[in-house]
């Protein structure tokens, strides 16, 4: 029997909001010669709507019921580079799910995020205080980044395509 390794995808890249999940994703799934899939994608065509609308008509637990099913869709049926949303490893069954893969987390520091997400943002759990909201959230989520990863890759002032080179390295 294959592995969940072998199976699929060729990387699952994990980590927070402004880490560089889908600029790094997409670059690395053209390097491989793979397809990109991103499940707040994915869960955007599901519900027809925004993630950002998701949350605010449906509710914060109405979108992890449709992130958590995104992503067991996508570890199944996505041969690529996956990108999971910031929040989706809070799942138990996701991180479950996870075991086996090659996991990347894609690790910023607070300022770097905070560059990248914008402070005007339509990210919906950054709308009050997005600076001190994205730091909780980051420290919250962190230890969750760093159990399932099998590597980790700082993105901080680097260019992707450097990036790109130590996830592959990283990865064998």
């Amino acid at each position: 029997m294959e592995s969940a390794e072998e199976r699929r995808p060729a990387a699952v890249l994990i980590g927070p909001p402004g880490s560089g999940k889908t600029t790094v994703g997409t670059l690395l799934a053209e390097h491989l010669g793979v397809g990109f899939r991103d499940t707040d994608a994915d869960v955007e065509a599901v519900a027809g709507k925004s993630v950002s609308d998701v949350f605010v008509e449906d509710g914060e637990e109405r979108f992890r019921e449709l992130e958590a099913a995104a992503v067991r869709a996508a570890l199944e049926e996505h041969d690529g580079v996956l990108s999971l949303g910031g929040g989706a490893i809070l799942d138990a069954a996701t991180q479950e799910a996870l075991a086996g893969h090659r996991v990347v987390y894609l690790q910023v520091k607070l300022d770097q995020a905070v560059k990248r997400v914008g402070l005007g943002s339509a990210r919906p759990l950054l709308v009050l205080n997005p600076r001190s909201q994205l730091r909780r959230l980051m420290e919250e989520r962190r230890p969750i980044y760093e159990r399932l990863a099998r590597v980790t890759v700082t993105t901080d002032e680097r260019e992707p395509a450097d990036i790109v080179a130590e996830i592959e390295k990283g990865l064998g």
